[in-house]
């Protein structure tokens, strides 16, 4: 285990600021967590668990230790007539995952395909997409508790998910670190064509039915003629939540804006396209120096060279603000401030 001093995150996190740490560690087993957790050099310390780092975005740097998840492994731990249970370390490349659930069949992941990040942070999020979220095909996951290095697991109904939220972002934010997920996987796919342009995809594709393979290459298509690829322009993918407002606001809304963009919910609220809203006013390609609103998808904010955390933060404050005078919409960010 090698402690580094005064450590540069700009290649670690996806926006590529170029913040440092104080201490930097990369831990590959539950024992090497255990032990930096447990040494006294840095027990008072400020800790940062980073995954992918395409969920985050540093304005300052971080005056504490920031410990590198990546632990690893792939296991098939249990099945059913129905179903795989596939267990995953936390460390896992999210994409490099779903990928290997597609290839050997196991369905239910595939529209969450090319979503950046790691294993561990998707139920953090409960990260979705296309009409998927983890949630519903999540299983359980274990998790090392800081404050007495003692390992516990979590089932779907303890991680209190919802929409981009769960549990280890508010009751337990920072006292736990996830170590593996496993998730419950179909032997018989249900597919989910229905939402966004899945369909049209495999129209053009030529491809008249649909697998989990095809389905995940549409959606791959898809994200990459919408979405700036990190190693090409710093982003952290959509910055802002999908807001959620009342029936009687919606109609008022829609009799002001007819094209409001939005969606039913079950419980009779609507969700709001957040992208809409700000192109809306006017926010799509919009550059300042080199902090942006992305050209093709005003969810993203994009750090086009050399921006810094606080003019993306300043930039991401004017587009709520915006929103929030035109609209009277409040939108939340999704991207983790630190």
């Amino acid at each position: 285990m090698v402690v580094r001093e005064n450590f540069s995150l700009k290649k670690l996190n996806t926006f590529g600021i170029d913040a440092f740490a104080k201490y930097y560690v990369e831990l590959d087993t539950l024992t090497g967590f255990q032990e930096i957790l447990s040494d006294n050099a840095y027990k008072t310390e400020q800790k940062l668990i980073l995954g992918g780092g395409s969920n985050i975005l540093f304005t300052k740097d971080f005056n504490g230790v920031v410990l590198k998840n990546k632990l690893k492994g792939i296991t098939v731990v249990d099945e059913t007539a129905d179903h795989y249970f596939i267990k995953a370390g936390a460390g896992e490349v999210w994409h490099e995952f779903v990928m290997h659930c597609v290839t050997n069949n196991y369905a239910g992941l595939e529209n969450l395909s090319l979503i950046p990040g790691c294993v561990g942070a998707s139920p953090m999020q409960n990260i979705g997409a296309y009409g998927v979220e983890i949630k519903d095909c999540f299983h359980e996951l274990e998790a090392l508790r800081i404050e007495d290095l003692t390992l516990h697991t979590f089932s779907n109904s303890d991680c209190k998910f919802g929409y981009r939220e769960s549990v280890f972002k508010h009751e337990y934010k920072n006292q736990f670190i996830i170590t593996s997920v496993t998730y419950r996987l179909n032997k018989r796919p249900v597919l989910n064509t229905s939402y966004g342009a899945i369909e049209k995809e495999l129209e053009a594709m030529g491809v008249a039915a649909p697998s989990i393979q095809t389905i995940s290459k549409a959606v791959c298509n898809i994200r990459s003629s919408k979405l700036p690829d990190p190693a090409q322009i710093g982003n952290a993918g959509s910055f802002f939540k999908n807001p959620e407002i009342t029936a009687d606001k919606h109609k008022l809304l829609k009799e002001k804006f007819p094209e409001l963009v939005s969606y039913s919910l079950a419980g009779g609220n609507y969700k709001l396209a957040a992208g809409w809203l700000i192109e809306q006013c006017g926010w799509k390609g919009k550059t300042f120096g080199d902090a942006g609103v992305h050209k093709l998808q005003a969810l993203v904010l994009v750090n086009y060279n050399n921006a810094t955390g606080n003019e993306i933060y300043q930039l991401s404050q004017k587009v709520m603000d915006s929103v929030k005078e035109k609209f009277g919409v409040d939108l939340e960010r999704e991207v983790n401030i630190i």
